[in-house]
């Protein structure tokens, strides 16, 4: 995702006057400019770190939603549709197969090892962003 087309679909919202999707749009493009300027990129933004905050947003508002007491339905829904217009912009993630051919193809040596610590970390640094850490630490756990 580029920061431009986030910028211009929030305009796009502003002038609907969809404060949802606009509140939305905005703290991810908050994020991206705050990740951006801690690793000093503010000018040059680039699109995997767009992605990273993206992914990082959706995480935080899914926690949101998983916490949120039952009774506090109007919150909950608030959670829920901010949840939506960020998946939208969220990076498609690699699947439970695709992770584990990746893994049997790229480190089939490591695998063999059947050392958990040394397949995570070479796995990791790979699949940063392109897929889920919980669903590639079940899959190690399965294949060690």
């Amino acid at each position: 995702m580029q920061m431009e087309q986030l910028q211009k679909d929030m305009i796009t919202a502003m002038k609907a006057r969809d404060r949802v999707r606009k509140d939305a749009i905005s703290s991810l493009i908050s994020a991206v400019k705050k990740i951006a300027i801690d690793e000093g990129c503010r000018d040059n933004i680039m699109e995997e770190l767009v992605d990273r905050a993206i992914l990082k947003e959706l995480k935080l508002v899914k926690e949101q939603l998983e916490t949120c007491p039952p009774e506090r339905a109007e919150l909950k829904a608030g959670y829920q549709a901010t949840y939506d217009v960020i998946k939208e912009y969220a990076p498609s993630m690699m699947s439970e197969d695709e992770i584990r051919n990746f893994i049997t193809d790229k480190y089939a040596e490591l695998v063999a090892t059947k050392n958990k610590g040394m397949i995570m970390k070479g796995v990791m640094a790979d699949l940063k962003g392109k897929a889920d850490g919980k669903l590639i630490n079940d899959v190690v756990g399965k294949l060690c």
